[in-house]
């Protein structure tokens, strides 16, 4: 009885129940849009840092991370990659050989990383091969191919066909180099990952280094959520027997967090973002309802004192008011998620085009066209926020009336 009363009383003033169940609808609706939309930006932050920059799992020797020295590879790199090989769900992994160097053409030139790279085993760790915009992939053929990204492309003055020297340090301290052909142009959402990496064969650079091995591994996995456990585990596979105890010590194994954790820092803020969004929005809205409340429960004070007076417990009239707003709560949170949800649906659908902050964004890896994502666990979260924020706000009208006795609650004129 209390339930079909107390959604009464909450439409006996339409326009007031309407104004302030609008006012939930296009705020929740902000609120969603923005966590959406920032979910959608670390998303897109961390897939394209997976796939272009940091893999799942990385593999170096302990000291080229401290100092990058062309010398400094892969401790028994031949017993490391049997390892890698047994890793359950691996997708790929691809061994690199890194120069630090320079590339320039007839008209300038610049400070480039140089990836000597396995064609068969980084075409399954990098989408390069399906974001060439010009040329081809590099092949076993021909003398020398290199490719190159858009950006450098362009400040250098290239096309295909192109010719540009690549210069290093060798294994020796020696200024080695040799001249390259250009056989296809890439472009990836990192604008920082185009503008400092060219990629040649392997073997080409290793036979200029005057060494072989390889200083990086790159591991791509099924799951992102596995990397942790996988390097775990890929760590204790390295150390399991006395022969790989060197090899364990020479080299360390990091997942994508460790390599890149300022990225990580970053994602590990997005919840704290979205609970201030969703704050800012619940005191507003608390506000909002304490108003609609308060102005409900006094054009009623007669009414509440009359029924006082006939009998009625306080603490059924307590119950009533947090009724009248548990259904206030309730319905807005309802009619607001759900246009939040069509809202995102149809940006899903649509992508949010990032225009301008495009080139800004893109330095950290995000795509131009953003696809906002909202869980159905922070939904939920919403739902329960706003429907207890609606039943903190009641507390103070319900007390304003049961203070009242009732024969001054009748005498009450409004």
């Amino acid at each position: 009885m209390l339930f079909k009363l107390a959604w009464r009383n909450l439409w006996r003033n339409k326009l007031r129940t309407a104004i302030m169940l609008g006012a939930m609808v296009f705020g929740l609706m902000g609120v969603v849009a923005m966590m959406g939309f920032l979910s959608g930006m670390y998303g897109s932050m961390i897939h394209n840092a997976i796939a272009w920059q940091t893999s799942h799992i990385q593999i170096h020797n302990r000291l080229y991370l401290d100092d990058p020295d062309i010398k400094h590879t892969i401790v028994e790199l031949a017993d490391v990659e049997q390892a890698v090989a047994a890793l359950p769900g691996l997708k790929g992994w691809s061994a690199r050989f890194v120069a630090d160097g320079m590339v320039a053409s007839a008209r300038s030139n610049r400070g480039v990383r140089i990836n000597g790279v396995d064609l068969d085993a980084e075409s399954k760790v990098t989408p390069l091969v399906d974001n060439i915009t010009q040329g081809q992939w590099l092949s076993e053929e021909g003398r020398n191919p290199v490719l190159v990204s858009e950006k450098t492309a362009s400040r250098l003055k290239l096309r295909i066909g192109s010719k540009v020297v690549l210069t290093f340090t060798d294994a020796n301290g020696d200024v080695s180099g040799a001249a390259f052909r250009v056989r296809g142009m890439f472009k990836t959402p990192s604008t920082s990952f185009d503008d400092g990496n060219v990629f040649v064969r392997r073997t080409d650079l290793t036979a200029l280094a005057g060494i072989g091995g390889a200083h990086e591994i790159a591991i791509l996995l099924d799951s992102d959520e596995a990397a942790m456990v996988q390097a775990g585990r890929l760590g204790k596979a390295l150390a399991a027997t006395d022969d790989s105890a060197a090899m364990a010590r020479g080299n360390r194994v990091r997942d994508w967090q460790q390599v890149q954790p300022m990225l990580a820092s970053i994602i590990n803020q997005q919840g704290l973002s979205n609970a201030i969004m969703l704050g800012i929005f619940v005191v507003a809205m608390g506000f909002g309802i304490v108003n609609v409340m308060l102005m409900s429960v006094f054009e009623r004070t007669r009414e509440f004192g009359v029924l006082m007076a006939v009998g009625m417990q306080k603490h059924r009239v307590f119950l009533l008011i947090m009724l009248e707003t548990t259904w206030l709560g309730v319905t807005g949170a309802g009619l607001g998620l759900l246009a939040s949800f069509s809202l995102i649906g149809l940006l899903q659908y649509t992508g949010i085009p990032l225009g301008a902050m495009a080139e800004g964004l893109g330095a950290f890896g995000v795509d131009t066209l953003l696809y906002p994502h909202v869980s159905f666990a922070e939904y939920q979260m919403i739902f329960f926020t706003v429907v207890a924020a609606s039943l903190l706000a009641a507390l103070y009208p319900a007390r304003q009336i049961l203070r009242q006795r009732p024969v001054d609650a009748m005498a009450e004129m409004h």
